[in-house]
């Protein structure tokens, strides 16, 4: 707020003028001033801050300007000081009696005018800590929803209450075992003092004038760090306490969202393994076997007569039919090509069987820095790849297909788009991708991931996985 908008020249010269009338009368205003908000349930922090927007505190100080931003600063406080602001008004009024009865009446219009412009600077204080407390909310609900996981949750609520509370530097620590002794209740700590050996991050330890400790319901250690002694008010306690509780719901729904996942993923590694079981055998004995009964066929066919051949001629397509339709389930029972080859080469060799078996071209390209990937990433991948250019050959009628695996941003992207016919999702809206997409998608949830599908009549379809570098990366 600058006085340049509400003042007129003749105005700063009255208000100039009255503030010269009091600067004489100041202390003797202040004494009488405290000795009546003495009478009421204010602490010392209160009346301080009461004695800072009174006029006689405004004689004090050189310029407009600096008042203003004093009543601000010091409004700021008293809001944090829950301190109604229809109260802090009253007890401004109060003050105007003791000073109409010292100036005997004179300067009133003079004295409304910086009484309307004090409250004015109040409100704009008010509002800007109960604006700064909703930004920190709403922080703290955008950072839940966009946390990729415990420590990524753990980080934005650090930033968010790092700074809404301006501190410079803070950190905010899962705890093994409830705190105990002094770091079980809200804790100021003063540089120099015993107290400050209880900070945890030894670069936090020392380099700072005061810190602030605050546990978060047993389970998390919330510390902050500040340039200058910084002892919190009742409303920055109150938010601490607010936001503790919002923090741990959110690590709460977090430990239960990877204690899911964690479940889930042993439940995907529990079927892969039986997945991989069944293909053994199916390996083992019916396709042995079939291939067996292949070959006595053949030899039977042979030596038949001339009658009976054509019909062995016929059982034995069907057994090779048989086989082939055996070794396609077996391959989609459990991806071998890529623990045989690794991820680049089997994706290779997926689109060159796609060039030999579709009029379509396809071009595929893998960006460097794509190799260590653990097996689950490998195997979610592959599908997706498989999976798309299977719907491609299907229902697209395209003839170009681009498959791009790539990393940007900290994250794993296959993109599988084709020029094909498309479709409209509004019509589409009501059926799965399909049984092996839905599948895929909820394999690439489990890695923290996302797959979607996007389409448009005439203008082909676009098949996107995306994957987190934290989650795809690993031991294969």
């Amino acid at each position: 707020m600058r006085n340049a908008s509400l003042f007129t020249t003749g105005a700063r010269r009255h208000l100039r003028l009255l503030l010269r009338s009091i600067r004489p009368l100041a202390d003797r205003l202040d004494r009488q001033f405290r000795a009546l908000l003495r009478q009421r349930p204010y602490d010392a922090a209160q009346i301080r801050a009461l004695l800072a927007i009174a006029p006689s505190a405004a004689s004090r100080l050189r310029t407009l300007d600096q008042i203003l931003e004093q009543v601000e600063y010091h409004g700021r406080r008293l809001a944090r000081l829950n301190l109604p602001l229809a109260e802090v008004g009253e007890v401004l009024g109060e003050f105007g009696a003791l000073l109409h009865q010292s100036l005997a009446g004179a300067f009133e219009p003079s004295r409304e005018q910086l009484h309307l412009v004090t409250r004015l600077a109040l409100n704009q204080a008010y509002y800007q800590v109960r604006e700064a407390e909703s930004q920190a909310f709403f922080g703290l609900y955008h950072a839940e929803t966009e946390a990729a996981g415990t420590e990524d949750l753990l980080a934005r609520f650090l930033a968010v209450l790092t700074r809404t509370f301006r501190a410079r530097s803070g950190r905010l620590q899962l705890l093994a075992a409830p705190p105990t002794g002094k770091l079980a209740r809200p804790l100021y700590i003063q540089h120099g003092s015993r107290d400050e050996q209880l900070i945890a991050c030894s670069t936090m330890r020392g380099a700072h004038a005061s810190y602030w400790s605050f546990p978060i319901q047993q389970v998390a250690l919330l510390q902050l760090g500040f340039a200058v002694p910084y002892p919190w008010l009742p409303r920055e306690l109150a938010m601490l306490h607010a936001a503790g509780a919002r923090c741990f719901e959110a690590l709460e729904r977090a430990r239960m969202q990877d204690e899911m996942r964690r479940l889930q993923a042993e439940a995907r590694r529990a079927e892969e393994e039986e997945r991989r079981r069944i293909g053994r055998d199916l390996h083992d004995e019916a396709a042995q076997s079939l291939v067996l009964l292949r070959l006595q066929l053949e030899m039977m066919e042979k030596d038949a007569p001339a009658g009976l051949r054509p019909r062995l001629v016929q059982a034995r397509l069907t057994t090779e039919r048989t086989v082939e339709e055996l070794r396609r389930t077996l391959a989609a029972l459990s991806p071998a090509v890529v623990e045989r080859l690794g991820l680049e080469a089997a994706l290779r060799q997926l689109t060159a069987r796609f060039r030999q078996k579709q009029s379509a071209d396809v071009h595929l390209r893998i960006s460097p820095g794509v190799a260590g990937l653990s097996f689950g990433a490998q195997e979610v991948i592959y599908r997706v790849a498989k999976e798309a250019l299977q719907n491609v050959s299907k229902h697209s009628q395209a003839t170009s297909v681009k498959v791009l695996l790539s990393l940007a941003d900290k994250r794993i992207r296959l993109s599988v788009q084709d020029n094909g016919v498309g479709f409209s999702p509004e019509t589409a809206r009501g059926r799965p991708l399909s049984f092996g997409l839905a599948g895929m998608q909820e394999r690439a949830s489990l890695l923290g991931g996302t797959l979607v599908l996007k389409s448009a009549p005439g203008k082909g379809a676009r098949v996107i996985l995306e994957l987190p570098q934290a989650s795809a990366k690993g031991v294969r």
